[in-house]
């Protein structure tokens, strides 16, 4: 297990997050609204922005929508995707952050990616003066491998605190996760909030029926998961699911909520209809047999053992 993340209320995080990276773009204001309404029914407490999604609409959005019960809830947002990790510029976001938003404290600040031109003992020292001074609940990093979260880890000892979460790339069609970052998290006792558990919309079985979104429509989605062998695997689930009468995309969102290092899958869609097979995804219960079934529709990766033995033998 890794660790429990907390409300300002205490309420404690519910087992997916939302992202709210289509508020203000493909989403708008009016259907924000109804797919916030559709995860709080459902029970979703995390929400998930960026200073950098669509140029601060949503965390312009989502600072409205959750005025009326924001202790109830964690808001995580992140910087430093543009400009480097370095102090001031993740300041001026910050402050940018908090003032669309409409909150004092952010509960959970991310690290957008990692920085390697800016010495990493500046960014971490301010993400703890932040947490220091009651600005940040939770320090997060983001689309970090696990050398540097461990690297993260050791010079934040030196400094007095830990990483809290991590937001790492995971779903059926990309299992690198498992490798190092999974088993790491469960070590340091950080928790995870992976994002992608839908690979872009490629687990849905939308493209198999000729449908379009973002694989179709934006040339880096279309590299990230246009290999044969996973669409090969979007054709199983979807035949899987077809059998038990459930949707690929609540079998796929499912699936990565049960690796036992109990991640938070980062759930998201532009309209309340879309989203309703991943909320699905709360109440349906996955048993070992069918999570051995969905895993063996893709490759297993390799161990980081295994690994090492290649490097030691020149394989």
């Amino acid at each position: 297990m890794t660790q429990i993340l907390t409300s300002p209320d205490g309420t404690p995080a519910s087992r997916f997050a939302f992202g709210t990276m289509q508020f203000g773009g493909r989403a708008d204001a009016a259907q924000s609204g109804e797919i916030y309404a559709a995860c709080r029914a459902a029970g979703i407490t995390h929400f998930d922005t960026a200073w950098v999604y669509t140029d601060g609409r949503s965390e312009e959005i989502l600072g409205d929508l959750i005025r009326a019960e924001r202790d109830q809830l964690i808001i995580a947002s992140k910087v430093g995707y543009t400009g480097g990790a370095g102090a001031e510029n993740m300041q001026a976001q910050f402050d940018t952050s908090r003032k669309r938003l409409g909150l004092d404290c952010i509960d959970i600040l991310y690290l957008h990616r990692f920085d390697e031109q800016t010495d990493l003992r500046e960014t971490l020292g301010w993400f703890g003066a932040r947490k220091e001074a009651g600005d940040i609940s939770y320090i997060g990093l983001s689309n970090f491998a696990a050398w540097q979260v461990m690297k993260a880890q050791m010079l934040g000892a030196d400094l007095g605190f830990a990483t809290d979460i991590l937001q790492p790339m995971y779903s059926l069609v990309k299992r690198q996760a498992e490798v190092e970052i999974l088993p790491m998290c469960t070590d340091q006792n950080i928790a995870i909030a992976p994002y992608s558990p839908l690979g872009g919309g490629l687990l849905t079985g939308k493209y198999a029926s000729g449908g379009q979104g973002r694989l179709s429509e934006d040339a880096r989605y279309n590299s990230r998961y246009g290999q044969a062998w996973m669409h090969q695997a979007a054709e199983g689930l979807s035949a899987l699911a077809n059998s038990l009468d459930v949707s690929p995309a609540t079998l796929a969102v499912a699936w990565a909520a049960a690796h036992p290092s109990a991640p938070m899958p980062i759930i998201s869609g532009r309209t309340a209809e879309q989203i309703a097979p991943s909320l699905a995804a709360l109440d349906f219960q996955i048993d070992a047999a069918l999570y051995d079934q969905i895993e063996a529709l893709s490759p297993r990766p390799a161990p980081a053992t295994d690994r090492l033995e290649e490097q030691e033998l020149g394989a």
